[in-house]
């Protein structure tokens, strides 16, 4: 019996070493392959940096990518399927501080290579050239880029290796996602058309891509050692890879139309390459389809490890081809994109597009600026509560019609605000962006939180009875949490609510959100989460710590609506137009001044912004009439219960105390 464990472990680490090994073959085949059909190591007519750099660079950049995704899958994984304080727990968070340790000394080495590749300097080990390189890592936004990663990396090699409880191990996994916007700032240059797109687009896709072969490869390395379910393990990653293989699929396609331009661009060396990336990706999310339908009811039968391997090494020997063309892709020029060399309106300095056609009534109706961060999450949004919801229905349960109905109108309005003529229109018109931010803040949370999204989840996600951490484990932990009982107490969400407004226009957040791009994604996260905690604490039915009673909460709607009306009329009173060198420079030859729709946009704040806090103080009202009328009742049943035996007992008590008195009063007179 020892023997055959023996030879099982034996055979596990052989394919352990087998699958890394086919990983690193396969992305070193792509990645050469790719450099050669699209020409990215080729010599470059000027300044060119010697062929060592030109085909280093992204094969360093191809081991940077892997390991980063062996950090983020493997703190991912092991948050979702794996049970902290066990070994297998620690076995995931060393892999993952590994892949950390790898992803700080490859980005270190890639930023290196890229300042020689962009200004090809001498290289020596004279002072001039060490002074050259610093001014490049701390005064050109490629350079902090690229040492910002770097010390993510560090920093999370250090809290992978060190914190091994869930908390600590959440937070690092939160930084190790963090230190993808660096890399898709990099990977995508500002003066190519499409900027904001791409930019999402690729920060969707590393991360997707890094928690779908994070995962696998996780799987690969975990399988067979002691403690591990690898069954239970591999169905708790399907649904992982599920979710990340649409996030990779609709960001590359968004990537992809910004990159390619129209069709006929694919017969270019950038279109062959994108081709088999998509066929790669194809090929990957048949093999995912097949292993849950076929290899997932199998695993625990005699021939489980047999399959295993055979898929998952297929999986791994594709993910490592499709990883390299992706390092070589990033070092092919896109055929389309490219603007001039210098920009002819002032809208195309700011903005990296012309003044938008005026904004007619048509317009409200056809005009789209995709966002494609927001259109992932209300996707993602929209199918995981519908799902929920018919979950519920196929075990006999109910669940109001009207939820469902307040929370995909809600994700709809989400998509409009965020993808539609609102985006489209926000940063030449302050008005529009008023507006946004009035949506973003009141009329949406009002919408979401009717819908009850956290009571449904509770109600439809199974329950985990093996200690790890399921979706709706981590639900009630952020739940009971001690920042959520901060954050979600009715005067803090009212302070956050409404101080957030006034410290947002009347400093330089809103001059950040106008010109940087994580600026305008902060807004638009920090409004929507900030409007939604205020309605929770009102009106929501998803559990929290406290809540004020009815006339509380009136009265405190009461007063942020007024410091609301304010807000709007000191917006219409100011003498000097708001970031004067956005709004002010567009060179907008339609509709009204900068300074007359900034006027306009103090009376969207005052009056459109008061509507949505209308329908809460009427709803609040409206509540707490159901709930006198809810106590009353219950009151009612149970005196029928007792047959008024309270009442009777009560009225017994009046006439013993009158009885008694009467006696005292007899005795004293005589």
């Amino acid at each position: 019996m020892n023997t055959r464990a023996a030879t099982t472990r034996s055979s596990a680490s052989a394919y352990r070493l087998a699958g890394v090994g086919i990983l690193a073959v396969a992305a070193i085949v792509g990645v050469v392959a790719a450099l050669l059909v699209g020409g990215g190591a080729a010599p470059l007519l000027l300044q060119d940096p010697g062929p060592f750099v030109m085909w280093a660079t992204p094969i360093v950049k191809l081991t940077m990518n892997v390991a980063a995704a062996a950090m983020l899958g493997s703190l991912v994984l092991a948050l979702f399927g794996l049970r902290s304080g066990e070994k297998p727990f620690d076995t995931a968070l060393n892999i993952a501080s590994i892949g950390a340790a790898v992803f700080t000394i490859s980005a270190g080495f890639t930023a290196f290579l890229t300042f020689m590749a962009a200004f090809n300097p001498q290289l020596s080990i004279e002072r001039e050239f060490g002074a050259q390189l610093g001014r490049y890592l701390l005064e050109t936004a490629l350079g902090q880029s690229w040492l910002i990663t770097t010390i993510f990396g560090s920093v999370i090699t250090v809290l992978a290796f060190a914190w091994r409880t869930w908390t600590p191990t959440l937070l690092t996994a939160l930084l190790a996602a963090a230190s993808f916007l660096p890399l898709a700032t990099q990977g995508h240059s500002g003066d190519l058309a499409g900027h904001t797109v791409a930019v999402n687009s690729i920060l969707l896709h590393t991360i997707g891509a890094a928690v779908w072969l994070g995962g696998l490869l996780l799987i690969v390395l975990m399988r067979g050692r002691d403690g591990v379910d690898a069954a239970q393990l591999v169905r708790r990653y399907s649904s992982l890879a599920i979710a990340a293989f649409f996030v990779v699929a609709i960001s590359g396609i968004a990537r992809s139309v910004v990159a390619l331009g129209d069709w006929s661009q694919l017969a270019t060396p950038y279109g062959a390459i994108l081709l088999a990336k998509v066929v790669l990706l194809g090929g990957m999310g048949l093999l995912g389809a097949w292993y849950r339908a076929r290899l997932i009811p199998k695993l625990d039968g005699p021939r489980a490890s047999a399959w295993f391997w055979m898929l998952v090494l297929c999986e791994v020997a594709l993910m490592g081809l499709a990883s390299g063309a992706a390092a070589a892709l990033a070092r092919t020029p896109p055929p389309t994109g490219e603007e001039a060399a210098f920009a002819q309106t002032p809208a195309e300095v700011l903005t990296r597009s012309n003044v938008p056609p005026e904004f007619t009534l048509d317009r409200w109706f056809t005009s789209w600026d995709l966002d494609i961060l927001w259109l992932v999450a209300a996707g993602f949004g929209l199918f995981l509560y519908i799902a929920g919801v018919i979950r519920l229905h196929r075990r006999g349960d109910r669940w109001p019609i009207h939820r469902t109905v307040f929370w995909v109108l809600g994700m709809l309005l989400l998509v409009w605000v965020t993808c539609g003529p609102i985006n489209a229109y926000q940063e030449y018109l302050f008005s529009v962006h008023m507006l946004g931010h009035m949506m973003l803040s009141m009329a949406i949370p009002l919408l979401l939180v009717s819908g009850a999204p956290v009571t449904l989840a509770l109600r439809a996600i199974h329950k985990r009875d093996d200690g790890t951490r399921g979706g709706r484990e981590w639900i009630l932990w952020a739940v009971h949490s001690p920042f959520s009982k901060v954050v979600t107490h009715p005067f803090v969400a009212a302070g956050i609510f409404i101080l957030s407004l006034w410290a947002f226009y009347f400093t330089d957040l809103v001059r950040w959100s106008m010109f940087e791009h994580l600026g305008h994604e902060w807004m638009v996260i920090h409004f929507l989460i900030s409007g939604y905690l205020f309605v929770l604490t009102l009106i929501g039915e998803d559990p929290i710590p406290y809540r004020l009673p009815y006339p509380g909460r009136l009265i405190t709607l009461i007063a942020i609506m007024a410091m609301h009306a304010f807000f709007g009329v000191a917006i219409m009173m100011q003498e000097g137009l708001m970031v004067a060198d956005w709004f002010g420079s567009m060179g907008r030859t339609w509709g009204p001044t900068p300074m007359e729709d900034q006027y306009i946009g103090g009376g969207v704040a005052w009056s459109i912004g008061e509507i949505p806090t209308l329908i809460l103080a009427i709803t609040v009202a409206i509540q707490w009439s159901r709930s006198d009328t809810k106590l009353q009742k219950r009151r009612d049943r149970h005196a029928d219960r007792t047959g008024d035996a309270e009442l009777e007992e009560y009225n017994a008590r009046l006439a013993r105390i009158a009885e008694r008195d009467r006696q005292n009063a007899e005795a004293g007179r005589s």
